[in-house]
């Protein structure tokens, strides 16, 4: 896809996918980063915590199904992960079931040494079955095309 062939796709959102979390997915997750913290890992830790249960660590709204903006089917092969920032609203907690969608918010072009690249800026939302937002992220990949 062009720069041009993107921008079509400005401001339209994924349809939002559910997600069930699951406190045997936070273990994992925090397993695979290497962070022992006892609110990701210990159900008697965790409910002596403040927040009463199993929490996930910080990046794990990474693992959620944010959907596909329909229409918008490019070769996923070479991106290049650019940047990401997460807001939190309230920790995510083992049992939230979350609704969760994507949205291109910007797209521009610089050069480089390996030749014109398409940047590529999203929000992702993760949304409470209330639709009060739990986490934001605002993610960049790197395009450099097929």
């Amino acid at each position: 896809m062009t720069s041009d062939e993107f921008r079509a796709f400005l401001n339209k959102a994924s349809k939002p996918v559910k997600n069930e979390v699951e406190k045997g997915a936070i273990r994992k997750f925090a397993q695979a980063i290497g962070d022992a913290n006892p609110l990701y890992l210990n159900e008697e830790a965790a409910a002596a915590s403040r927040y009463g249960k199993i929490i996930a660590p910080p990046t794990f709204s990474r693992t959620f199904d944010y959907g596909a903006i329909e229409g918008m089917k490019f070769e996923a092969k070479g991106l290049i992960h650019g940047d990401e920032r997460f807001r939190y609203f309230r920790p995510i907690f083992a049992g939230d079931v979350l609704y969760c969608s994507r949205k291109l918010v910007d797209v521009f072009e610089r050069s480089g040494k390996l030749g014109n690249m398409t940047f590529l800026v999203y929000e992702q939302t993760a949304a409470d079955e209330a639709g009060n937002p739990v986490v934001q992220s605002k993610s960049t990949i790197i395009y450099r095309g097929a």
